[in-house]
């Protein structure tokens, strides 16, 4: 990580190396075993990774197109400007590229494969429903995911996830599985898939475990950061607090992006596992914040 002043989260590092590790551990295993059922796995691993390669160097701009976002000059918008300026010299990091996504779901995200190529991205919601300090809360929360670099990590660890599902379609309905005896071999087509299924599952789970605690750790930088973690506890407060009053429609096309946003965009049918998948239960977000404020008081 480029040395900035949020503080440095060895539990962090240590997660994303971990996970980052497991998942490449997966995915070998997954296509040793499909050679060995005499798929042409290599073939589509070679596929997967230049549409990583992609997603990597582009997700950036994938990202601010899919979410309808747009970026923005400091005429445009001089108080977001002026908000990222402060946390910027106070963090002693570059200025990431400014943009703003016209939907009324109150949310945030950072993307971006380095912290000269990232982009912080706030919706018009979310603009509305802010105060100047509870704004600023949040802008530290996604700053410290660039500075982290958990956003690169979440992209690569989020794009394998679906290399299981690509590389199935291309066995079963390409041609590139063959069975090594029609009569009596082994059914090819349906160990491809319990094992893919399986290397999909252990996958989203270590992304997901991930996920959580990365946004712990970002409350936890953008509260020490700016020494006001009860601002950034009102912004969650109020964010979670408006989701129920954002229209279904628009929260279920918001929900692909859950991992990366400040808090979950999720339907009124979503269930509290849901919740769970991306992000830790708001009380517990609040929980962390209030023992913050308490050893801020302290002068710990």
């Amino acid at each position: 990580m480029t040395r900035t002043r949020f503080a440095a989260d060895r539990g962090l590092t240590g997660r994303m190396v971990i996970t980052l590790f497991l998942i490449g551990l997966l995915y070998v295993a997954f296509v040793a075993v499909l050679i060995a059922l005499g798929v042409r796995a290599l073939t589509v691993l070679a596929l997967a990774l230049v549409l990583l390669v992609v997603q990597y160097f582009l997700s950036d701009k994938i990202a601010l197109f899919a979410m309808n976002g747009r970026e923005v000059t400091p005429r445009q918008a001089p108080e977001l400007h002026g908000a990222i300026d402060r946390l910027c010299a106070m963090a002693d990091m570059p200025k990431p590229k400014v943009a703003i996504a016209d939907s009324d779901v109150p949310n945030a995200f950072a993307t971006g494969r380095s912290q000269k190529k990232s982009v912080v991205c706030v919706t018009t919601g979310l603009l509305r429903r802010l105060e100047p300090d509870e704004l600023e809360g949040v802008l530290a929360h996604e700053m410290s995911h660039v500075a982290h670099r958990d956003v690169v990590v979440m992209t690569i660890a989020s794009f394998l996830g679906i290399v299981a599902g690509l590389m199935t379609r291309f066995a079963l309905y390409s041609g590139l599985g063959r069975g090594r005896d029609n009569r009596g071999g082994p059914p090819i087509g349906l160990i491809i898939l319990l094992v893919s299924g399986l290397v999909y599952a252990l996958s989203f789970l270590l992304t997901r475990a991930l996920s959580r605690y990365r946004e712990l750790a970002a409350d936890r930088a953008a509260a020490l950061l700016t020494q006001r973690p009860s601002a950034l506890a009102s912004a969650l407060t109020k964010v979670n607090g408006e989701m129920g009053r954002i229209p279904t429609r628009d929260l279920r096309r918001a929900e692909p992006f859950n991992a990366f946003f400040f808090a979950p965009a999720l339907s009124s049918g979503a269930s509290l596992a849901a919740l769970l998948s991306t992000h830790p239960p708001l009380a517990r977000r609040l929980q962390q914040l209030a023992e913050i404020s308490a050893q801020l008081g302290r002068g710990v």
